[in-house]
């Protein structure tokens, strides 16, 4: 009850621009935090905080070593190449996670790239089952130059494996709406390694968990 209590009071009246949580150099405001609401489209900042709260996670024990892009990162590289991106990964070698997570915004729609650096895939995750073969295209080739510019080594295409999900694979969206929340769901399934099992009918759900793992910048 506290924490819906807790869940109305953010998503209710009040200053849209009053900070509710700040860490990793993120800031989410009530405004923000009211794309959670209801039927509402999630923003960068919702997004971008929760694929952090992903990450500090996988530092805990057990989990696969984790990398998550700000969404952000995907227009910078199809506007600018890798030149644009290139210093984005300072402080983080990418060949040594797991996986690595990349949050696309198409227009209006959020999907998920996931690059499992282990089994060497690429695969495109979208709830309303679009193919996202030439975005994988593209990240492998972020790959290949990332490896010559940061290993000086030469990174195999033929080595690697991309698909789109299909729609029978993974969890699709039956309203033009919760992509954003599907996708941190995704995400959050794939961090762990763990089968998505879940479906449109948990979003109403997943949409107020997501308040509160915000405003306590923690996982349930």
């Amino acid at each position: 009850q506290a924490m819906e209590k807790e869940i109305s009071a953010a998503l209710g009246k009040g200053e849209p621009g009053e900070i509710l949580s700040s860490a990793f150099k993120l800031k989410v405001t009530r405004e923000d935090i009211c794309t959670l609401h209801h039927l509402r489209w999630l923003n960068d900042e919702v997004i971008n905080f929760y694929m952090n709260l992903l990450m500090e996670r996988s530092k805990r024990e057990g989990y696969p070593a984790l990398h998550a892009f700000s969404t952000f990162f995907y227009p910078k590289l199809c506007s600018g190449g890798y030149r644009a991106v290139r210093r984005w990964t300072r402080g983080v070698d990418l060949f040594r996670q797991d996986l690595i997570l990349v949050p696309i915004h198409l227009r209006v729609h959020w999907t998920l790239l996931v690059i499992d650096v282990r089994k060497k895939t690429i695969k495109y995750f979208d709830s309303l089952g679009q193919k996202g073969d030439d975005i994988c295209t593209t990240l492998l080739q972020y790959l290949q130059e990332e490896s010559k510019a940061k290993r000086n080594l030469e990174l195999s295409a033929s080595e690697w494996t991309l698909r789109s999900m299909s729609p029978s694979e993974i969890p699709q969206q039956t309203n033009g709406s919760d992509c954003g929340v599907f996708v941190c769901k995704f995400a959050d399934s794939i961090s762990r390694d763990k089968p998505i099992t879940f479906t449109q009918e948990h979003m109403p759900y997943f949409r107020r968990k997501m308040v509160w793992e915000i405003l306590h910048q923690q996982l349930l």
